[in-house]
């Protein structure tokens, strides 16, 4: 990967102009931006304000350990995904089908029987809803499996909620199944998301593993970045100000272009345009991590908390470690814990305090011995996507004047959104103009 680590100004690359484009935003949506643009013999020039690529999808190295920048696994069956990420490089390790479900001081578990079936039994026995709950589970399943993605986009929009009720599954799986699973997707507790995104994301678990790069989320943004030209990531590079064919740098210095494309997150992209594009609202989550001497889930999957607020704080627990030895250094474990919404913001101590009093009385006296080693408490981790916010699926990537933007909140808020929101504002640069 070509990477220039300062803000310095490097001499035009083409009278008048700097690059043909220039990419603000090196997530995923702006590396795939930038990958199309060269391929379609584009010069391109990424700008990333942090010291690292990736945006929301990196990973931080600790005493052996590897963090995730909040808890994130990848939909193998994402078409976008497929297309353009090299899963075998990746070594992705998949997690079990299913989830373990804390309630009412017992586990039990819900697998997808068609992908687990040695645990048909233990999930028709959970006290988790009803045989005809987890039967309308399986109709759900082999519906959305036979439904085009562009099909599902295209379904009446109503809240995800409206959507179970509307299926007709109880209250009880509601509450100690759908709510807690999704709130981990959508990191919506609410369930207000669109239910299109939750019939996408039903579908791509239904044809796909839930997976994690044997050595972080963040190799997916490495291994985007590996296929940009060389020298045309610029780190540690904040643009202020936007205009037509120009970019303005903190320290003033002004990049020409033909093209700008605007790829970060949204409020952030929504401060650069202005009116150009409305601020999505914001789904955060805090994720906590522990090294952990003992595996308190021994088994590659996820815990959800199934009795809601009451519970405590927690929404899911995974052990990395479990899912890739490489998540922790030999003879230790990496907890992983996913807290929703309301927490985030509070102060850390009394946070990691209600999280430890919680899993005490999930997993016993050996969360004493947990070591915390780090929290993370993420703001914006995803768009909101409440209904109707997905009425259009695809919002408009050219805003006119040589100005284009691309991101998760252009498509939907998941790794297969922001790729081809990236593939989709490359697609109308070059549409638009003659280079």
């Amino acid at each position: 990967m070509g990477v220039i680590g300062t803000s310095s100004v490097s001499k035009p690359l083409t009278e008048p102009f700097d690059a043909d484009v220039i990419i603000v935003g090196a997530g995923l949506a702006g590396l795939a931006a930038a990958i199309h643009c060269a391929e379609a013999n584009l010069s391109v020039i990424v700008l990333e304000a942090a010291d690292g690529v990736g945006g929301r999808v990196r990973s931080d190295y600790v005493n052996g350990f590897i963090l995730d920048r909040g808890f994130q696994v990848l939909l193998t069956a994402y078409p976008e995904a497929k297309a353009m990420l090299d899963y075998r490089a990746l070594a992705l390790k998949e997690f079990t089908p299913g989830s373990l479900i804390r309630a009412n001081g017992a586990t039990s578990r819900i697998a997808d029987p068609f992908r687990a079936p040695k645990s048909l039994l233990e999930t028709v026995k959970s006290p988790v809803g009803s045989l005809i709950d987890k039967a309308r589970v399986g109709v759900l399943r082999i519906t959305n499996q036979r439904a085009t993605v562009s099909s599902l986009w295209q379904i009446p929009e109503t809240s995800t909620l409206a959507r179970l009720r509307a299926l007709k599954f109880s209250s009880t799986m509601i509450e100690r199944f759908f709510r807690p699973f999704l709130a981990g997707v959508q990191l919506d507790p609410s369930l207000s998301t669109s239910s299109r995104v939750f019939d996408f994301v039903f579908k791509m678990l239904a044809e796909g593993d839930n997976a994690i790069p044997t050595n972080g989320i963040g190799m997916i943004s490495a291994q985007l970045a590996g296929r940009v030209p060389a020298g045309s990531i610029r780190l540690n590079t904040r643009v202020v100000a936007i205009d037509p064919g120009s970019v303005t740098l903190l320290d003033q210095a002004v990049l020409r272009a033909k093209a700008v494309v605007v790829a970060t997150e949204g409020p952030q992209a929504a401060k650069l345009l202005g009116s150009l594009i409305d601020s999505p609202g914001s789904n955060p989550v805090s994720c906590l991590y522990f090294d952990a001497p003992v595996a308190p889930i021994t088994e590659a999957t996820i815990m959800l908390n199934g009795d809601g607020a009451s519970g405590g704080p927690v929404n899911n627990v995974c052990v990395p470690s479990m899912v890739s030895s490489s998540y922790a250094p030999a003879g230790r474990h990496l907890v992983s814990v996913s807290v929703i919404a309301s927490h985030v913001g509070a102060d850390d101590d009394e946070l990691r305090a209600a999280v430890i009093t919680q899993l005490r009385g999930w997993f016993g006296s050996q969360v004493d011995a947990w070591n915390h080693l780090r929290t993370y408490n993420i703001a914006h981790a995803q768009p909101s996507q409440a209904a109707p916010a997905l009425a259009n699926p695809q919002r408009p990537v050219s805003l006119g004047n040589g100005l284009f933007v691309c991101g998760d909140h252009r498509d939907n808020a998941s790794i297969n959104g922001a790729l081809e929101s990236g593939r989709r504002a490359a697609e109308a640069v070059v549409a638009a103009a003659s280079f």
